[in-house]
């Protein structure tokens, strides 16, 4: 963990901090500031915020256990504040989250999807499944065609397991 950075489970009082993470990011499609509330109230249990000394977010990644893959955590996005990037925080993040959710869902696998332009998040995702010696897998998910939107890229599913987290439950 980077020196004078907490990780934490996100409140709703952290929604408007995380939704101007995402928003200033620049890469995420930038959601409803209300959708950042309501992740931040009914999924802070799957999703991690890291804090300054001051308490204030730096940066974020919101997840979900899939309902009909128990054993899954999707993660929805990862961000890092301009001012906090560069010192491994979102790998930090992501492996304090992991292993949290492991620990009390019983989850040994972890899904995002990510599209062929984001270099950092493919970067982040491949060292993870690296440093956990976890297999990965890469197959498009959402192509193209089925966004509204013109423009919007692939989203390509990673999926990373089985993860082994010694001492973790086996639910």
């Amino acid at each position: 963990m980077p020196e004078g950075l907490k990780l934490d489970t996100p409140r709703v009082d952290d929604g408007a901090a995380i939704w101007r993470i995402a928003r200033d990011s620049k890469t995420l499609d930038l959601n409803s500031s209300y959708s950042y509330l309501l992740w931040c109230r009914d999924f802070a249990a799957t999703s991690v915020v890291a804090r300054d000394g001051a308490g204030e977010p730096v940066g974020f990644i919101t997840g979900y256990v899939r309902p009909e893959q128990p054993r899954t955590l999707l993660v929805w996005q990862v961000a890092v504040d301009q001012a906090a990037r560069g010192r491994g925080l979102a790998a930090a993040m992501l492996d304090g989250l992991t292993l949290r959710v492991a620990e009390e869902y019983g989850t040994d696998t972890v899904e995002t999807t990510v599209t062929p332009d984001n270099t950092p998040s493919n970067r982040l995702f491949t060292s993870y499944a690296e440093r956990h010696s976890a297999a990965l897998t890469k197959d498009v998910l959402f192509d193209a065609a089925l966004f509204p939107e013109d423009g919007h890229l692939p989203e390509v599913l990673y999926r990373i397991g089985p993860v082994v987290f010694p001492g973790a439950s086996k639910r």
